[in-house]
């Protein structure tokens, strides 16, 4: 039985980051290391922060969304985990 849990676990608290998210995010995809998941933590953005996630969400499996009110960084942190 292959184990089909990633060897690797990205964690990326999000804040209002909608002016640098889709270069953070592109630059992850690009990488030749292939078995990882991303784990992108919405911590209540009010820009469109939480959208950009969600469409990259929905174009690669291996990255995974979480949505929440505002925690501060280590909230978003521990949701990740």
């Amino acid at each position: 039985m292959k184990d089909i849990t990633p060897k690797i676990s990205i964690i990326s608290p999000v804040y209002n980051a909608e002016r640098y998210i889709v270069k953070c995010l592109d630059s992850i995809l690009v990488q030749t290391f292939q078995d990882w998941e991303l784990i992108l933590v919405d911590d209540g953005s009010s820009d469109k922060s939480g959208v950009i996630c969600d469409e990259y969400a929905a174009k690669d499996d291996r990255v995974v969304v979480i949505h929440q009110k505002n925690k501060g960084l280590s909230g978003a942190r521990n949701a990740g985990i």
